[in-house]
């Protein structure tokens, strides 16, 4: 079925009205041109929600006064403060001097879970349930509303509840060729924003719709970053084309989940040079309210402390997910202001999550949230209170002892990457010289310390002992889905070992290491053997003839891909299987091409803007990206550089324009290392399955 944007309106007014959104034509609203709030059903609203308070006509028309006078000029800052008043609500001080002042909230979230109210809310003076709820809310869907701002504009659909505006629809048609949703994106954030500004001050996100692709996303957001909903509630349907229409309707523009997600499912960063807007995606709200109740139901004494296990394939966007669910848990009324422990098993992972956290005090409605440098800072904070904060450490700082931190109930440890490290529970008893030493895995470290917490985890690889310590998977994300929302390519997988040849028996050898790798659990014997092994491993990949025919082979290729314009900018990793490796096929590298070893700001013939030569900084083509040994030789110590040296490499090769293109690492360099245009990766090591 191809639809006209006619026909397609008809069929989004259609279905929306059986979602209770009564259809109201744009020419039948009583208003200013210019005006783009229903400002009658606002003050009706608020009269009839704070009617207990007796809020007078005055106090709700002020109220009105103060949306209409926050400037459309600086539009990012006044849409985030009015996304805040209508997730938080704020502070009104009564005309009447002697009254008491009122928590208003312009969205009736009846029905919701009850949150508590919030710390440092504005002041303003006068001047996931499936059945409705009978909430006050006025709800409506209007079509074809002429707004006069620079020029007339005429948006093709806006739904409206409290006469204010939070959702925009876009309709293109998908008869015509050269017309695509992104047109309709276009439309809105160029044409609209430059014309009638003043709608988007109360815009939650936006809808572009061609009847085939139906997708959401926020109105200071990048086109790529618009997404379809493919989930009405249980498990993802495999929809695409006009079911995808349905999902959205029915999944995200449902009144309940539309409530839920301007309350608690879109992100604005304390401060951003970017303008960021996080406006959830189906998987990460499914899981955070998935967790969330299985957490209510895990928490101790009634409980088992297991709070459930989210299994999310890469592009799930975990952090995000942790972050809405910590804002539910610190806002709800249930779990009475929680202490969160979030728990990752690199360091990389937790300066990424840190920084992501430490700006979103006010989302989360907590001003401490910290990352913690040791075990004993962590007891300390933990011993001194009683409620609130968020914590951020690694797994290792907690094996430093198993002392308490504390009994309390209402503290949720959240674990990133949880089969990796925090499920070993088991003892480990190791005989020496110096007598009998016992070691535990890191998860018997945590429950020590932590007894009556309640444990989620976070994992990629759902790994039958995560389960036994963090309880059943309460959601999924799979990687067929997250193909499907375009978020993973596929990868293409060129075997090119055979290459470089290896007498028989030696390939034997690798051969058996491989399946031995792909079963290994580990014993201590396992353990010694595997030093063995590797030790012989490293012998064999070591080899200088075969180093050097892998440094010709890695260029050919290399060469070839960027030639054929294979490559959009000749970003590659090339991941080795040890340091002493690593560096030897660098200096092959080199050798072979000393010229990608000279300083440069980019490549010939690359233009760069001001902005790009302030942020670019000179470097090589080719860089190791290694934490530093303390037997380093010294000029691999000095190529190696320091932490602060390694961010900056960071910085640079997510630069598309930086001269710098080739990384060479040891273990895959930041999980989660979110570079579009990283096309290829060399691995030249034997790889465990949840490796990989």
């Amino acid at each position: 079925m191809k639809f006209t944007e006619a026909k397609l309106e008809e069929a989004f007014i259609e279905l929306l009205g059986n979602e209770g959104y009564p259809h109201v034509a744009g020419n039948t609203i009583s208003r200013m041109p210019e005006e783009v709030l229903i400002e009658e059903d606002l003050i009706q609203f608020l009269l009839t929600q704070y009617k207990k308070e007796g809020l007078t006509l005055t106090e709700a028309k002020s109220i009105v006064l103060q949306l209409k006078t926050l400037p459309a000029s600086d539009l990012y800052e006044t849409n985030k403060k009015i996304m805040r008043w209508l997730a938080d609500g704020f502070i009104l001080k009564r005309e009447d001097r002697n009254q008491k002042d009122i928590w208003v909230s312009l969205i009736d979230y009846a029905g919701l879970d009850r949150q508590i109210q919030g710390k440092n809310l504005d002041t303003l003076s006068v001047a996931e349930p499936q059945e409705k709820y009978g909430d006050n809310n006025i709800y409506k869907f209007v079509n074809q509303l002429e707004i006069v701002g620079t020029e007339k504009r005429i948006p093709d659909g806006i739904i409206y509840i409290n006469g204010i505006p939070v959702v925009v629809f876009e309709f293109k048609t998908a008869i015509q060729e050269n017309c695509t949703i992104h047109n309709a994106y276009v439309q809105l954030t160029t044409r609209y924003k430059r014309d009638i500004p003043e709608l988007f001050k109360y815009n939650a996100f936006c809808v572009i719709s061609d009847g085939v692709n139906n997708k959401a996303g926020s109105f200071f957001a990048p086109y790529e970053f618009y997404y379809a909903w493919r989930r009405i509630s249980g498990l993802a349907k495999d929809v695409d084309g006009i079911d995808s229409m349905f999902t959205l309707i029915q999944g995200m523009l449902h009144q309940n989940r539309l409530r839920d997600i301007i309350q608690n499912f879109i992100y604005i960063p304390d401060t951003s040079k970017k303008d960021e807007k996080i406006v959830c995606r189906y998987p990460q709200y499914y899981a955070a309210r998935a967790l969330y109740d299985n957490i209510k139901k895990a928490q101790k004494p009634e409980g088992d402390g297991k709070g459930g296990t989210y299994f999310g394939a890469t592009g799930s966007g975990k952090s995000y997910t942790m972050l809405y669910l910590t804002r539910l848990l610190m806002k709800s009324e249930h779990f009475e202001n929680p202490t969160i422990v979030l728990i990752t098993d690199r360091t990389d992972l937790d300066d990424q999550l840190s920084a992501q956290f430490t700006n979103a005090k006010t989302f989360i409605g907590d001003n401490t949230i910290q990352s913690v440098e040791s075990r004993a800072q962590l007891r300390e904070l933990l011993q001194g209170r009683a409620s609130g904060g968020v914590f951020l450490t690694t797994i290792h700082k907690f094996t430093e002892d198993i002392e308490l931190l504390t009994e309390r109930t209402n503290v949720i440890c959240i674990s990133d990457e949880a089969h990796r490290s925090q499920t070993n529970l088991d003892q480990k008893v190791r005989v020496t010289e110096k007598g009998v030493k016992k070691s535990y895995g890191f998860a018997k470290y945590l429950h020590d310390s932590l007894p009556n917490a309640t444990y989620v985890g976070f994992t990629g690889t759902p790994i039958d002992a995560t389960l036994d310590v963090f309880g059943k998977v309460v959601d999924a994300y799979t990687m067929t889905e997250s193909v499907k929302d375009e978020i993973t390519v596929r990868i293409v997988y060129e075997g090119r070992a055979a290459k470089i040849a290896l007498q028989n028996s030696e390939l034997e050898k690798i051969e058996k290491y491989y399946e031995e790798a792909a079963e290994a659990g580990a014993n201590e014997y396992q353990v010694e053997e595997s030093k063995k092994q590797s030790a012989n491993m490293n012998a064999i990949l070591g080899d200088p003839d075969r180093l050097k025919e892998l440094a010709a082979d890695f260029v050919k290729h290399y060469e070839n891909r960027v030639n054929e314009g294979a490559t959009v900018v000749g970003k590659a990793m090339f991941v080795s299987s040890s340091r002493y490796i690593a560096y030897e096929f660098y200096k092959n590298v080199i050798e072979l091409r000393p010229e990608w070893n000279e300083v440069r700001i980019a490549e010939e013939g690359v233009e760069l803007t001001d902005k790009e030569k302030r942020e670019i900084k000179p470097m090589e083509r080719i860089k190791m990206i290694m934490t530093r040994g303390k037997d380093d030789p010294k000029e691999l110590y000095d190529l190696l550089g320091t932490k602060e040296y390694r961010k900056e490499l960071d910085r640079q090769f997510k630069n598309e324009k930086s001269n710098f293109k080739i990384a060479i690492v040891v273990d895959m360099w930041l999980t989660g290392f979110d570079v579009p245009f990283l096309d290829t990766i060399y691995i030249d090591k034997p790889i465990q399955q949840h490796n990989l």
